[in-house]
């Protein structure tokens, strides 16, 4: 479980990783840490594997993602239903939806992260 409150700190981590701040969230990854990827399908596992993940992910596409509720689950895991919004580098819409994210903290540390049901 994440210290203090789950949205504050959840609610901070999407706003780095809107600004493609990769270090801030990287430092609240477990160092095992087992990452949905969402743009090529599997995991990325280890941080240093989703920086590589997200790096590409930075080249390829525009994203915004902003949390719209987060709530602790009954299997311990911190559901977040977010709005995303995806766009090509010459800024052709390609999704606007609304999508599942579940995390799973192990110490204090992200130590699973989830895309869907």
């Amino acid at each position: 479980m994440p210290k203090g409150d789950p949205s504050t700190e959840i609610e901070a981590l999407y706003a780095a990783f809107n600004r493609r701040d990769i270090e801030t969230v990287l430092a609240h990854l477990a160092p095992d840490v087992h990452w949905a990827n969402g743009m090529e399908g599997g995991y990325a596992d280890g941080r240093e594997a989703v920086r590589a993940y997200w790096t590409r992910q930075f080249a390829a596409i525009h994203s915004r993602v902003e949390p719209e509720t987060i709530e602790l689950g009954d299997d311990g895991r911190v559901a977040v239903q977010v709005h995303q919004v995806v766009h090509a580098p010459d800024g052709e819409l390609l999704a606007d939806e609304r999508v599942s994210h579940y995390f799973t903290f192990e110490e204090g540390r992200i130590a699973r992260f989830d895309i869907g049901d």
